[in-house]
């Protein structure tokens, strides 16, 4: 890592933080996804462990993950997220994915694998080398319409940034939710549409993914925007 990235990583987590801090929410960042599971099934029963983040099935530990729990003021689980590197073994991302989509399913939907497809897009086919995936993103209703989405999301990937520099961060997202403008909130400077579609066994019907992601110029200068501006703001709660 170079002094220029640590330079601008550091002061803009801190900022992240005493923002996130100031309109109510207490941010820790963890690497024992044994406790992460345990935080979840309490504090988000609506919204099971992703797959690609269960250490029952992974090998994922401080080397090569870490997740983000928020806190409100009354001690309540507001928000999550988690970020892991993809160990494509000298693999293209398209190549990678093709054997091992199915590894990265949405959560709290009853799937048809059989008739579930993985679409690569141009990118796809180029990314390569060192490769975090960013997952888990879930803010409680209350903080929802902040803005603190663009705050969470980007410390989540200058905490990325500084501990792996990788060549790309990669995202998986429904396309309701990318093309209402999440991926842009979260800072994600490219979207590729219609990379997957989960057939869903209720309906018969696919659910359209979207991959969006970041190359490493791209977050570097994601840490040059201000962030001021982001976050509507609210009234905290008093953390006692």
């Amino acid at each position: 890592m170079s002094v220029h990235n640590t330079f601008e990583g550091v002061p803009f987590i801190a900022s992240s933080t005493e923002i996130a801090k100031e309109n109510g929410l207490y941010l820790q960042l963890g690497t024992g996804f044994s406790e992460y599971a345990e935080l979840v099934s309490v504090g988000r029963p609506e919204q099971g462990l992703g797959l690609p983040f269960d250490p029952s099935c992974n090998a994922i530990n401080g080397d090569n993950a870490f997740w983000i729990a928020g806190w409100d003021g009354a001690g309540n689980l507001v928000h999550t997220q988690a970020l892991r590197l993809i160990g494509l073994g000298g693999l293209s991302l398209s190549q990678y994915m093709r054997r091992h989509f199915l590894d990265f399913p949405p959560t709290g939907l009853d799937l048809d694998f059989a008739h579930s497809r993985y679409n690569p897009g141009p990118q796809a086919k180029r990314i390569g080398g060192v490769v975090g995936y960013h997952g888990e993103f879930w803010l409680s209703d209350e903080y929802r319409d902040t803005g603190l989405s663009c705050i969470l999301a980007r410390f989540a990937l200058a905490t990325a940034q500084l501990r792996w520099v990788p060549d790309y961060v990669i995202g998986f997202m429904p396309r309701p939710l990318a093309f209402k403008g999440l991926a842009e909130r979260e800072g994600y400077m490219h979207c590729e549409p219609g990379c997957l579609y989960w057939r869903r066994a209720d309906t018969g019907k696919d659910l359209e993914g979207c991959m969006v992601w970041m190359g490493k110029e791209d977050i570097r200068h994601l840490m040059t925007i201000p962030l001021n501006g982001l976050v509507k703001g609210r009234t905290p709660l008093a953390r006692g």
